[in-house]
Protein backbone atom coordinates (compact mmCIF):
# COMPACT_ATOMS: atom_id res chain seq x y z
CA UNK A 1 0.00 0.00 0.00
CA UNK A 2 0.86 3.48 -0.84
CA UNK A 3 -0.95 5.29 1.23
CA UNK A 4 -1.54 9.50 0.55
CA UNK A 5 -3.01 11.93 2.99
CA UNK A 6 -4.65 14.90 1.56
CA UNK A 7 -5.61 17.67 3.18
CA UNK A 8 -7.74 21.04 2.69
CA UNK A 9 -7.46 23.52 5.29
CA UNK A 10 -11.06 25.05 4.90
CA UNK A 11 -12.26 28.29 6.45
CA UNK A 12 -14.86 26.82 8.96
CA UNK A 13 -13.62 22.92 8.79
CA UNK A 14 -10.48 20.85 8.08
CA UNK A 15 -10.67 17.97 5.62
CA UNK A 16 -8.47 15.22 5.15
CA UNK A 17 -8.67 12.12 2.73
CA UNK A 18 -6.63 9.24 2.91
CA UNK A 19 -5.86 7.54 -0.69
CA UNK A 20 -4.00 3.83 -1.40
CA UNK A 21 -2.22 5.27 -4.90
CA UNK A 22 -1.68 1.20 -5.76
CA UNK A 23 -4.81 0.01 -4.80
CA UNK A 24 -6.28 3.63 -6.51
CA UNK A 25 -8.90 3.75 -3.45
CA UNK A 26 -10.07 6.14 -1.23
CA UNK A 27 -9.18 4.66 2.31
CA UNK A 28 -11.39 6.77 4.12
CA UNK A 29 -12.28 10.66 4.59
CA UNK A 30 -13.10 12.90 7.76
CA UNK A 31 -13.44 15.87 8.89
CA UNK A 32 -13.11 18.73 11.93
CA UNK A 33 -13.42 22.75 12.70
CA UNK A 34 -10.22 24.45 11.87
CA UNK A 35 -8.40 26.20 14.30
CA UNK A 36 -6.94 28.28 12.42
CA UNK A 37 -7.49 31.11 15.79
CA UNK A 38 -4.99 28.59 18.25
CA UNK A 39 -2.90 26.15 16.21
CA UNK A 40 -3.81 24.95 12.74
CA UNK A 41 -2.31 21.24 14.40
CA UNK A 42 -5.32 20.95 16.57
CA UNK A 43 -8.15 20.81 13.99
CA UNK A 44 -5.98 18.59 11.82
CA UNK A 45 -5.07 16.47 14.16
CA UNK A 46 -8.69 16.12 15.42
CA UNK A 47 -9.41 15.23 11.36
CA UNK A 48 -6.81 12.51 11.15
CA UNK A 49 -8.10 11.10 14.89
CA UNK A 50 -11.58 10.77 13.21
CA UNK A 51 -10.53 9.18 10.23
CA UNK A 52 -8.24 6.42 12.21
CA UNK A 53 -11.17 5.24 14.21
CA UNK A 54 -12.50 4.37 10.71
CA UNK A 55 -9.51 3.06 8.82
CA UNK A 56 -7.04 2.40 11.77
CA UNK A 57 -3.95 3.94 11.76
CA UNK A 58 -2.16 4.37 8.64
CA UNK A 59 1.00 5.08 7.56
CA UNK A 60 1.51 7.88 5.12
CA UNK A 61 3.54 7.98 2.47
CA UNK A 62 3.06 11.57 1.59
CA UNK A 63 0.80 14.34 2.82
CA UNK A 64 -0.38 16.99 0.76
CA UNK A 65 -2.38 20.10 1.50
CA UNK A 66 -4.45 23.43 -0.27
CA UNK A 67 -6.43 25.79 2.04
CA UNK A 68 -8.92 28.70 1.95
CA UNK A 69 -8.19 29.37 5.92
CA UNK A 70 -8.25 32.25 7.06
CA UNK A 71 -10.36 34.54 4.55
CA UNK A 72 -8.30 32.52 1.53
CA UNK A 73 -6.78 34.20 -0.46
CA UNK A 74 -7.79 37.53 -0.77
CA UNK A 75 -6.79 40.05 -3.90
CA UNK A 76 -7.90 43.28 -5.45
CA UNK A 77 -7.85 43.51 -9.25
CA UNK A 78 -7.42 47.46 -10.75
CA UNK A 79 -7.78 47.44 -14.61
CA UNK A 80 -8.35 50.11 -17.06
CA UNK A 81 -11.98 49.66 -19.25
CA UNK A 82 -14.17 48.05 -16.73
CA UNK A 83 -15.54 45.60 -19.45
CA UNK A 84 -11.75 44.94 -20.68
CA UNK A 85 -8.45 45.07 -18.79
CA UNK A 86 -10.74 45.17 -15.25
CA UNK A 87 -12.70 42.22 -15.98
CA UNK A 88 -9.41 40.30 -17.30
CA UNK A 89 -7.91 40.42 -14.39
CA UNK A 90 -10.50 39.72 -12.41
CA UNK A 91 -11.15 36.42 -14.55
CA UNK A 92 -7.46 36.22 -13.68
CA UNK A 93 -7.70 36.35 -10.08
CA UNK A 94 -10.32 34.06 -9.74
CA UNK A 95 -9.02 31.53 -12.12
CA UNK A 96 -5.84 31.16 -9.29
CA UNK A 97 -8.39 30.59 -6.81
CA UNK A 98 -8.78 34.06 -5.51
CA UNK A 99 -11.61 35.34 -3.48
CA UNK A 100 -11.88 39.02 -5.28
CA UNK A 101 -12.69 41.77 -2.56
CA UNK A 102 -12.71 44.37 -4.75
CA UNK A 103 -12.84 44.96 -8.84
CA UNK A 104 -11.69 48.87 -10.03
CA UNK A 105 -11.36 50.38 -13.24
CA UNK A 106 -10.05 53.71 -14.48
CA UNK A 107 -8.35 55.47 -12.11
CA UNK A 108 -7.91 54.58 -8.41
CA UNK A 109 -9.13 57.78 -6.45
CA UNK A 110 -8.54 58.28 -2.53
CA UNK A 111 -11.21 56.69 -1.23
CA UNK A 112 -10.92 54.07 -3.43
CA UNK A 113 -7.47 53.39 -1.35
CA UNK A 114 -8.89 54.03 1.95
CA UNK A 115 -11.47 50.92 0.81
CA UNK A 116 -8.41 48.68 -0.25
CA UNK A 117 -6.89 49.27 2.95
CA UNK A 118 -9.65 48.33 4.85
CA UNK A 119 -10.35 45.16 2.81
CA UNK A 120 -7.18 43.69 3.35
CA UNK A 121 -5.64 41.97 0.41
CA UNK A 122 -2.87 39.69 0.55
CA UNK A 123 -2.12 40.54 -2.98
CA UNK A 124 -3.38 43.28 -5.80
CA UNK A 125 -3.59 42.58 -9.10
CA UNK A 126 -2.58 45.87 -11.43
CA UNK A 127 -3.55 46.02 -15.49
CA UNK A 128 -4.71 47.81 -17.71
CA UNK A 129 -4.00 49.32 -21.15
CA UNK A 130 -2.75 47.13 -24.19
CA UNK A 131 0.51 46.36 -24.76
CA UNK A 132 1.30 49.98 -26.78
CA UNK A 133 -1.69 51.17 -25.85
CA UNK A 134 -2.95 54.38 -22.53
CA UNK A 135 0.01 54.19 -19.96
CA UNK A 136 -1.45 57.13 -17.95
CA UNK A 137 -4.36 55.21 -16.17
CA UNK A 138 -1.89 52.29 -14.93
CA UNK A 139 0.95 54.54 -13.97
CA UNK A 140 -1.18 56.96 -12.23
CA UNK A 141 -2.67 53.75 -10.24
CA UNK A 142 0.61 52.35 -9.12
CA UNK A 143 1.39 55.83 -7.62
CA UNK A 144 -1.99 55.81 -5.93
CA UNK A 145 -1.42 52.17 -4.67
CA UNK A 146 2.38 52.64 -3.54
CA UNK A 147 0.36 54.74 -0.84
CA UNK A 148 -1.38 51.95 0.75
CA UNK A 149 -0.41 51.21 4.49
CA UNK A 150 -1.09 47.66 3.47
CA UNK A 151 1.90 45.69 2.88
CA UNK A 152 1.01 43.43 0.30
CA UNK A 153 3.02 42.19 -2.89
CA UNK A 154 1.51 43.65 -6.22
CA UNK A 155 1.53 41.67 -9.38
CA UNK A 156 1.76 44.33 -12.46
CA UNK A 157 0.37 42.80 -15.60
CA UNK A 158 -0.56 45.45 -17.89
CA UNK A 159 1.02 47.66 -20.58
CA UNK A 160 4.20 46.43 -20.97
CA UNK A 161 5.61 49.92 -22.03
CA UNK A 162 4.66 50.70 -18.30
CA UNK A 163 5.43 47.71 -16.77
CA UNK A 164 8.93 48.22 -15.51
CA UNK A 165 8.09 52.15 -14.42
CA UNK A 166 4.98 50.58 -12.79
CA UNK A 167 7.49 48.39 -10.68
CA UNK A 168 9.97 51.13 -10.31
CA UNK A 169 7.01 52.84 -8.08
CA UNK A 170 5.63 50.76 -6.18
CA UNK A 171 8.89 48.91 -5.07
CA UNK A 172 10.19 52.60 -3.99
CA UNK A 173 9.20 51.48 -0.50
CA UNK A 174 10.45 48.05 -0.33
CA UNK A 175 6.86 46.53 -1.50
CA UNK A 176 7.07 43.44 -3.53
CA UNK A 177 6.49 43.25 -6.92
CA UNK A 178 5.81 41.19 -9.95
CA UNK A 179 5.94 41.73 -13.29
CA UNK A 180 4.05 39.74 -16.11
CA UNK A 181 2.82 39.56 -19.27
CA UNK A 182 -0.10 41.85 -20.18
CA UNK A 183 -3.63 40.07 -19.49
CA UNK A 184 -5.16 41.49 -22.51
CA UNK A 185 -1.54 42.27 -24.87
CA UNK A 186 -4.01 42.90 -27.79
CA UNK A 187 -8.00 44.26 -27.90
CA UNK A 188 -10.25 41.21 -26.82
CA UNK A 189 -7.04 38.85 -26.46
CA UNK A 190 -6.47 37.33 -23.11
CA UNK A 191 -3.26 36.04 -21.63
CA UNK A 192 -3.83 35.38 -18.20
CA UNK A 193 -2.03 32.05 -17.42
CA UNK A 194 1.25 34.15 -16.67
CA UNK A 195 -0.07 36.46 -14.03
CA UNK A 196 -2.13 33.08 -12.59
CA UNK A 197 0.88 31.26 -12.02
CA UNK A 198 2.39 34.19 -10.19
CA UNK A 199 0.28 34.43 -8.02
CA UNK A 200 -0.08 31.02 -6.46
CA UNK A 201 3.93 31.25 -6.33
CA UNK A 202 3.39 34.53 -4.22
CA UNK A 203 0.17 32.13 -2.18
CA UNK A 204 2.80 29.34 -1.74
CA UNK A 205 5.88 31.39 -0.42
CA UNK A 206 4.00 34.17 1.71
CA UNK A 207 0.25 33.75 2.03
CA UNK A 208 0.59 29.92 3.71
CA UNK A 209 3.35 31.66 6.18
CA UNK A 210 0.87 34.67 6.80
CA UNK A 211 -2.08 32.71 7.75
CA UNK A 212 0.09 30.96 10.16
CA UNK A 213 -0.19 27.71 7.65
CA UNK A 214 3.46 27.17 8.41
CA UNK A 215 2.31 25.70 11.42
CA UNK A 216 1.99 22.29 9.78
CA UNK A 217 4.87 22.25 7.54
CA UNK A 218 5.71 19.29 10.10
CA UNK A 219 3.15 17.31 9.22
CA UNK A 220 2.58 17.39 5.58
CA UNK A 221 4.64 17.44 2.64
CA UNK A 222 3.61 20.99 1.02
CA UNK A 223 0.78 23.32 0.88
CA UNK A 224 0.57 23.25 -2.77
CA UNK A 225 -2.38 25.59 -3.66
CA UNK A 226 -5.36 27.22 -2.58
CA UNK A 227 -8.51 25.47 -2.19
CA UNK A 228 -10.71 26.39 -5.20
CA UNK A 229 -7.64 26.21 -7.47
CA UNK A 230 -7.14 22.72 -6.38
CA UNK A 231 -10.48 21.74 -7.24
CA UNK A 232 -10.48 23.74 -10.75
CA UNK A 233 -7.46 21.47 -11.35
CA UNK A 234 -9.56 18.24 -10.41
CA UNK A 235 -12.22 19.59 -13.15
CA UNK A 236 -9.33 20.30 -15.90
CA UNK A 237 -8.26 16.53 -15.32
CA UNK A 238 -11.85 15.28 -15.59
CA UNK A 239 -12.72 16.98 -18.00
CA UNK A 240 -9.83 16.44 -20.09
CA UNK A 241 -7.87 13.66 -19.12
CA UNK A 242 -4.31 12.56 -19.64
CA UNK A 243 -2.80 11.24 -22.34
CA UNK A 244 -3.48 7.54 -21.36
CA UNK A 245 -6.83 7.85 -19.85
CA UNK A 246 -9.29 9.19 -21.47
CA UNK A 247 -11.50 12.08 -19.50
CA UNK A 248 -15.09 12.66 -19.76
CA UNK A 249 -15.61 16.09 -22.15
CA UNK A 250 -16.26 18.95 -21.11
CA UNK A 251 -18.29 20.08 -18.18
CA UNK A 252 -19.75 22.27 -15.86
CA UNK A 253 -19.31 21.69 -12.18
CA UNK A 254 -21.30 23.35 -9.11
CA UNK A 255 -19.56 24.25 -5.72
CA UNK A 256 -22.19 25.20 -3.21
CA UNK A 257 -20.82 26.33 0.13
CA UNK A 258 -22.25 28.20 3.07
CA UNK A 259 -20.96 32.02 2.28
CA UNK A 260 -20.78 31.56 -1.93
CA UNK A 261 -21.27 29.63 -4.37
CA UNK A 262 -18.42 28.74 -6.76
CA UNK A 263 -18.72 27.66 -10.70
CA UNK A 264 -16.63 26.01 -12.77
CA UNK A 265 -16.48 25.86 -16.87
CA UNK A 266 -14.12 23.58 -18.53
CA UNK A 267 -15.74 23.83 -22.56
CA UNK A 268 -14.90 26.29 -25.04
CA UNK A 269 -18.08 27.58 -25.03
CA UNK A 270 -18.31 29.02 -28.81
CA UNK A 271 -21.68 29.49 -30.60
CA UNK A 272 -23.35 26.51 -31.59
CA UNK A 273 -24.78 28.33 -34.32
CA UNK A 274 -23.62 29.75 -37.49
CA UNK A 275 -25.91 33.10 -37.52
CA UNK A 276 -24.80 34.16 -33.98
CA UNK A 277 -21.87 36.17 -33.36
CA UNK A 278 -19.50 36.73 -30.17
CA UNK A 279 -19.85 40.20 -28.11
CA UNK A 280 -17.51 41.07 -25.39
CA UNK A 281 -14.48 39.67 -24.32
CA UNK A 282 -13.43 35.99 -24.81
CA UNK A 283 -14.44 33.64 -22.34
CA UNK A 284 -11.19 31.69 -20.92
CA UNK A 285 -11.42 27.56 -21.67
CA UNK A 286 -11.09 26.70 -18.12
CA UNK A 287 -13.50 29.38 -15.82
CA UNK A 288 -14.17 30.20 -12.13
CA UNK A 289 -17.04 32.51 -10.88
CA UNK A 290 -17.86 33.34 -7.46
CA UNK A 291 -21.30 34.48 -6.21
CA UNK A 292 -20.21 36.16 -3.39
CA UNK A 293 -24.31 36.89 -2.23
CA UNK A 294 -25.37 33.42 -2.39
CA UNK A 295 -24.79 30.83 -0.38
CA UNK A 296 -26.46 28.42 2.22
CA UNK A 297 -25.81 29.72 5.46
CA UNK A 298 -23.63 33.21 6.14
CA UNK A 299 -25.25 34.09 2.69
CA UNK A 300 -28.28 32.75 3.03
CA UNK A 301 -30.39 36.17 2.86
CA UNK A 302 -28.59 36.78 -0.60
CA UNK A 303 -30.68 33.69 -2.19
CA UNK A 304 -33.61 34.86 -0.94
CA UNK A 305 -32.97 38.26 -2.22
CA UNK A 306 -32.11 37.38 -5.76
CA UNK A 307 -34.66 34.83 -6.05
CA UNK A 308 -37.37 36.69 -4.09
CA UNK A 309 -39.10 35.16 -1.07
CA UNK A 310 -42.10 34.19 -3.22
CA UNK A 311 -40.32 31.73 -5.38
CA UNK A 312 -38.52 30.26 -2.29
CA UNK A 313 -41.75 29.94 -0.75
CA UNK A 314 -43.32 28.02 -3.62
CA UNK A 315 -40.69 25.83 -4.01
CA UNK A 316 -40.33 24.97 -0.14
CA UNK A 317 -44.32 24.98 0.21
CA UNK A 318 -44.30 27.30 3.41
CA UNK A 319 -45.99 30.49 4.08
CA UNK A 320 -43.36 33.58 3.07
CA UNK A 321 -43.72 34.21 6.64
CA UNK A 322 -42.68 31.20 7.64
CA UNK A 323 -39.64 31.47 5.26
CA UNK A 324 -38.47 34.52 6.43
CA UNK A 325 -38.15 33.01 10.30
CA UNK A 326 -36.55 29.87 9.23
CA UNK A 327 -33.72 32.17 6.88
CA UNK A 328 -33.49 34.28 9.51
CA UNK A 329 -32.78 31.26 12.06
CA UNK A 330 -30.68 29.99 9.74
CA UNK A 331 -28.40 33.14 9.17
CA UNK A 332 -27.46 33.02 13.14
CA UNK A 333 -26.91 29.40 13.22
CA UNK A 334 -24.96 28.86 10.57
CA UNK A 335 -23.76 25.16 11.90
CA UNK A 336 -27.73 24.03 11.85
CA UNK A 337 -28.11 20.74 10.21
CA UNK A 338 -31.94 20.34 8.93
CA UNK A 339 -33.75 17.78 10.87
CA UNK A 340 -37.58 18.60 10.48
CA UNK A 341 -39.49 17.80 7.07
CA UNK A 342 -40.21 21.91 7.13
CA UNK A 343 -36.14 23.23 7.32
CA UNK A 344 -35.28 19.95 4.95
CA UNK A 345 -37.55 21.60 2.47
CA UNK A 346 -36.45 24.93 2.73
CA UNK A 347 -33.07 23.89 2.52
CA UNK A 348 -33.69 22.09 -0.85
CA UNK A 349 -35.39 25.04 -1.98
CA UNK A 350 -32.33 27.65 -1.38
CA UNK A 351 -30.07 24.91 -2.93
CA UNK A 352 -32.47 24.45 -5.51
CA UNK A 353 -32.30 28.25 -6.12
CA UNK A 354 -28.89 29.17 -5.44
CA UNK A 355 -27.26 26.72 -8.13
CA UNK A 356 -29.74 28.26 -10.62
CA UNK A 357 -28.93 31.66 -10.18
CA UNK A 358 -25.03 30.60 -9.91
CA UNK A 359 -25.27 28.93 -12.88
CA UNK A 360 -26.98 31.29 -14.83
CA UNK A 361 -24.97 33.79 -13.70
CA UNK A 362 -21.75 31.48 -14.87
CA UNK A 363 -22.86 30.94 -18.47
CA UNK A 364 -23.40 33.50 -21.48
CA UNK A 365 -26.23 34.71 -22.34
CA UNK A 366 -27.85 35.29 -26.15
CA UNK A 367 -29.98 37.90 -27.74
CA UNK A 368 -31.69 38.57 -31.10
CA UNK A 369 -30.37 41.53 -33.72
CA UNK A 370 -31.75 42.60 -36.52
CA UNK A 371 -28.98 43.35 -39.37
CA UNK A 372 -29.36 44.69 -43.05
CA UNK A 373 -28.51 40.71 -43.49
CA UNK A 374 -32.10 39.63 -41.58
CA UNK A 375 -32.37 38.52 -38.22
CA UNK A 376 -29.31 37.15 -36.37
CA UNK A 377 -27.83 36.59 -33.07
CA UNK A 378 -25.41 38.38 -30.69
CA UNK A 379 -23.88 36.06 -27.87
CA UNK A 380 -22.13 37.21 -24.44
CA UNK A 381 -19.82 35.03 -22.63
CA UNK A 382 -19.84 31.28 -23.01
CA UNK A 383 -22.61 28.92 -24.62
CA UNK A 384 -22.67 25.44 -22.38
CA UNK A 385 -25.71 24.35 -23.68
CA UNK A 386 -24.06 21.88 -25.14
CA UNK A 387 -22.12 20.13 -22.32
CA UNK A 388 -23.12 16.79 -21.03
CA UNK A 389 -21.39 16.58 -17.45
CA UNK A 390 -22.79 18.39 -14.69
CA UNK A 391 -20.16 18.12 -11.27
CA UNK A 392 -22.50 18.85 -8.31
CA UNK A 393 -20.41 19.49 -5.03
CA UNK A 394 -21.10 21.39 -1.46
CA UNK A 395 -22.05 20.48 2.26
CA UNK A 396 -25.89 21.16 1.14
CA UNK A 397 -25.77 18.99 -1.97
CA UNK A 398 -23.58 16.41 -0.53
CA UNK A 399 -26.14 15.35 2.58
CA UNK A 400 -29.09 15.86 0.65
CA UNK A 401 -31.09 12.57 0.15
CA UNK A 402 -32.14 14.75 -3.34
CA UNK A 403 -29.04 16.00 -4.55
CA UNK A 404 -29.05 15.02 -8.51
CA UNK A 405 -32.76 16.95 -8.40
CA UNK A 406 -31.65 19.77 -6.58
CA UNK A 407 -28.24 20.25 -9.42
CA UNK A 408 -31.09 19.87 -11.53
CA UNK A 409 -32.11 23.40 -10.97
CA UNK A 410 -28.52 24.53 -13.22
CA UNK A 411 -30.13 23.18 -16.59
CA UNK A 412 -31.24 25.40 -19.01
CA UNK A 413 -35.38 26.13 -18.25
CA UNK A 414 -38.13 26.43 -21.75
CA UNK A 415 -39.30 29.71 -19.94
CA UNK A 416 -35.51 31.20 -19.97
CA UNK A 417 -34.33 30.74 -23.79
CA UNK A 418 -31.92 33.72 -23.43
CA UNK A 419 -29.50 31.88 -20.91
CA UNK A 420 -27.08 29.26 -22.12
CA UNK A 421 -26.78 26.77 -19.66
CA UNK A 422 -26.64 23.10 -20.42
CA UNK A 423 -29.92 21.62 -21.76
CA UNK A 424 -29.14 17.69 -20.98
CA UNK A 425 -26.37 17.16 -18.94
CA UNK A 426 -25.42 13.95 -16.81
CA UNK A 427 -25.46 15.06 -12.89
CA UNK A 428 -21.92 13.27 -11.27
CA UNK A 429 -22.33 13.98 -7.46
CA UNK A 430 -19.04 14.45 -4.91
CA UNK A 431 -20.84 12.24 -2.58
CA UNK A 432 -17.05 11.85 -0.61
CA UNK A 433 -16.16 15.90 -0.94
CA UNK A 434 -13.43 14.50 -2.76
CA UNK A 435 -12.65 16.94 -5.76
CA UNK A 436 -10.01 19.66 -3.84
CA UNK A 437 -8.16 16.05 -2.65
CA UNK A 438 -8.21 14.94 -6.49
CA UNK A 439 -6.93 18.19 -7.58
CA UNK A 440 -3.66 17.87 -4.78
CA UNK A 441 -3.50 14.11 -6.01
CA UNK A 442 -2.97 15.17 -9.57
CA UNK A 443 -0.09 17.49 -9.02
CA UNK A 444 2.23 13.93 -8.70
CA UNK A 445 -0.60 10.63 -9.80
CA UNK A 446 -2.74 12.38 -12.18
CA UNK A 447 -3.81 9.55 -13.79
CA UNK A 448 -4.88 7.78 -9.96
CA UNK A 449 -6.64 10.88 -9.31
CA UNK A 450 -8.63 11.00 -12.81
CA UNK A 451 -9.62 7.03 -12.44
CA UNK A 452 -10.75 7.45 -8.64
CA UNK A 453 -12.95 10.37 -9.35
CA UNK A 454 -14.31 8.62 -12.49
CA UNK A 455 -15.44 5.58 -10.18
CA UNK A 456 -16.20 7.92 -7.15
CA UNK A 457 -18.62 10.70 -8.65
CA UNK A 458 -22.20 9.08 -8.69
Amino acid sequence: MNAILLIDFGSTYTKVTAVDTESEEILGTASSYTTIETDINDGLNNALKLLFEKTGSIEFAERYACSSAAGGLRMVTSGFVKNLTAEASRLASLGAGAKVVGVYSYELTEDDIVEIDASRPDIILLTGGTDGGNTECILKNAKMISTLKTDCPVVVAGNRAAAKECASILSQNGREVHVEKNVMPRFSELCIEPAQNAIREIFLKRIVKAKGLSEASELISGIIMPTPSAVQQAMVLLADGTENEQGIGELVAVDLGGATTDVYSVAEGFPQNSSTVLKGLPEPRVKRTVEGDIGMRYSIHGIADAATIKAVSQLAQCSEERCIEMIDYLSEHTDEVPTTEEFKNLDRALASLAIEMAVKRHAGTVEQVYTPMGLAFAQEGKDLSAVHNLVATGGALIHSDCAKEIAAFAQAKANDPASLRPKEAKVLVDEKYILAAMGLLSEHYPEVALRIMKKELV
